[in-house]
């Protein structure tokens, strides 16, 4: 296998190693999940640079308003529930659980994939409470899996930059690894193409690569491209280009191999036809339906918040992949 240098100098050669061990680990399979995001508030103490969404229609669901909407997911077939949203200045774990308990109220079987890292500390904070027993609860009430997001770069340098208030990496890390011992799972993430490097990128990713060495609690690793568009973050900063993202998938693969099997595109942020070519570079995975998404559309992304799953089987065939449909945990419903 070539060098990590080799890998961002002979691009192509990287994009043909990538895809040899995506087939090698999971075939010509390509999945996604039924899925509905909700986000419950815009709401934020925080003042990441990066982001497009907070406090710009200070909203926040009601309980029966999110109740609402996950009739409207159990109605569409969904086996997903995606829920985050902004912090809440006195949002506690009895808050957050709240969530979870209007979401059993209506549904006792969907999956809930719910609350960042950094949401979970924020209720511990608020609660006055160890982060470990504050998984527990959020298990005991529902929660089936956790998005490994508020990662950004997972260095601090970085981190002190674009997101200052958030959680440290050390913090990060100890989140996601109790919530693996909690037995929850969870996903991770990276989002890049602003003033991070391509060394501070890799690093991150073997970061990733030790925990899931240690835990074996990652489902997939999704790599995320900055959306510039309406932050502070992106005045400075335009994003990466499409060549770049191929090239974060592809690496993704080869260095989180063999441990991490699945890596998703997201068509959300990459678009359709980016994440097709995705698929041919390392990527077996092309996420959700998210029947609406906020975060990104506030940032600037201009593929839409909807795709059926209809679309996302034709989009992948189309690409000469076999689409299957999954849950959280990447069984295969088909």
């Amino acid at each position: 296998m070539l060098a990590l240098d080799d890998l961002l100098k002979n691009p192509f050669e990287t994009f043909r190693i990538a895809d040899e061990l995506r087939k090698e680990l999971v075939g010509d399979t390509v999945t996604y999940v039924v899925n509905r995001n909700i986000n419950f508030t815009d709401i934020c103490i925080n003042n990441c640079k990066f982001c497009s969404f907070r406090n710009r229609k200070k909203y926040l669901l009601t309980l029966e308003e999110i109740k609402k909407k996950v009739e409207e997911a159990v109605k569409f077939g969904c086996t997903e529930l995606c829920i985050q949203g902004g912090l809440l200045p006195h949002a506690d774990v009895e808050f957050y659980v709240s969530i979870l308990q209007a979401v059993r109220d209506v549904d006792k079987k969907i999956h809930i994939h719910a609350f960042s890292p950094m949401e979970v500390v924020h209720a511990a904070r608020n609660s006055g409470m160890d982060i470990e027993d504050v998984l527990k609860i959020f298990r005991q009430e529902g929660l089936g899996s956790m998005p490994g997001t508020a990662a950004e770069i997972l260095d601090d340098k970085i981190r002190s930059h674009i997101c200052p208030k958030k959680l440290k990496t050390a913090e990060w890390v100890r989140v996601i690894k109790t919530a693996h011992r909690t037995g929850i799972p969870t996903t991770a993430t990276i989002m890049y193409g602003h003033m991070e490097s391509w060394n501070e990128r890799i690093n991150h990713i073997l970061l990733i690569k030790k925990i899931q060495q240690e835990t074996g609690g990652i489902t997939e690793m999704i790599p995320l491209p900055f959306m510039h568009k309406n932050n502070e973050l992106g005045r400075q900063y335009k994003g990466s280009s499409g060549f770049e993202d191929l090239l974060m998938i592809a690496i993704s693969r080869i260095l989180l191999y063999p441990d991490i099997k699945n890596i998703q595109a997201s068509w959300v942020k990459m678009g359709p036809k980016l994440a097709q070519a995705a698929l041919h570079v390392g990527a077996n995975d092309l996420g959700g339906t998210l029947m609406e998404e906020n975060i990104s559309k506030s940032a600037g992304a201009t593929s839409g918040e909807f795709m059926p799953p209809d679309e996302l089987r034709e989009l992948i065939k189309i690409t000469g992949r076999v689409p299957k449909q999954r849950d959280t945990l990447y069984n295969i419903l088909d």
